[in-house]
């Protein structure tokens, strides 16, 4: 029996009488084996396997297809190695930010790709019921641990395991940027109660301040992320409603070196030259004329919130 073959039987098995019971059954069969696709690249991007030429041909598409397809996916997966220092080195957010980011009214909040925790806490701390979605094991088992009150589960934007209308507000802190918002966008909405909201929240070190420059351009030598930080969202939602606010996270200079190791195209250089990267920053916080001889440092940061209401 030939692949295609087995393709035929196994999709003919899962239709079944066919009609929407069938649709249903082949598409959550269909999500599964895509995950399962994404799980066999990540063994081979990682164990140097194969090349992205090879798993292009191997899945029927061309190298940039397939670079296109996994490359982004795979730099999200890649916090779990590094989740300890996600934790101890990525700030909060300001309490301000909440009574903006979710509606007064809202009951029930869905922390979506929620990482370890950050803006979980406050959201638990306002008072809220909230549903705390990673797709990280390392990273959800700091969530847990972190925010115990939190509703924790294993799930990802694409496919969010909460039933329809069964929130009120959705917030997504530092992670909409690896969403695929083709497929995310319906699922939010789907998962959102008639005139829920949809808040996308970063946090953006502020670089006015010279020693904070000369760390972002430390970080970025090898590779430089670039995020939209005010992105523009289709249909179901309606207006967006932008907020910044400017505040500053206390920290030391470990909690930098790990705010800077856990970093996705930090995690992701070779062994070799994230050592030297890690060293340079340890040097230049010992040494910068506003950081020399000081442990406590407050960090500069812009926060920034879009808000939309599905319509």
């Amino acid at each position: 029996m030939t692949i295609d073959d087995l393709g035929r039987r196994v999709a003919a098995d899962v239709v079944g009488d066919g009609g929407l019971a069938g649709l249903r059954r082949l598409s959550g069969v269909i999500a599964e084996l895509e995950e399962r696709r994404t799980g066999v690249v990540e063994e081979l991007r990682r164990g140097r396997v194969a090349t992205w030429e090879e798993i292009g041909q191997a899945c029927g598409m061309t190298r940039q297809g397939a670079t296109r397809r996994w490359a982004g996916r795979l730099r999200a997966r890649s916090f779990g190695v590094a989740a300890e220092s996600y934790q101890h080195g990525r700030p909060g957010y300001p309490q301000a930010l909440i009574g903006s980011a979710v509606p007064r009214e809202a009951r029930r909040v869905l922390d979506l790709g929620a990482g370890t925790g950050k803006l979980t806490r406050l959201l638990v701390e306002a008072g809220l019921e909230v549903v705390a979605v990673e797709p990280d094991g390392a990273m959800r088992a700091q969530l847990a641990a972190a925010v115990p009150k939190a509703a924790v589960r294993e799930g990802w934007a694409e496919r969010i395991p909460l039933p329809d209308g069964s929130v009120d507000a959705v917030v997504v802190a530092q992670a909409w940027h690896w969403f695929d918002p083709a497929v995310a966008v319906p699922e939010i909405a789907r998962v959102l109660a008639p005139g829920g909201t949809l808040a996308l929240v970063w946090n953006v070190r502020d670089e006015s301040e010279p020693w904070a420059a000369e760390l972002g351009a430390l970080m970025h030598r090898s590779a430089r992320q670039e995020i939209d930080t005010r992105p523009v969202l289709p249909a179901p939602f309606g207006e967006a409603e932008r907020l910044e606010i400017r505040w500053e996270h206390a920290t030391t200079r470990a909690g930098i070196v790990d705010l800077v190791a856990s970093r996705s195209y930090v995690i992701a250089l070779p062994e070799a030259e994230r050592a030297r990267l890690l060293a340079d920053v340890e040097e230049l916080l010992a040494t910068h004329p506003d950081l020399a001889g000081r442990d406590g440092i407050a960090m500069p940061y812009l926060t920034r919130c879009t808000r939309v209401r599905r319509g």
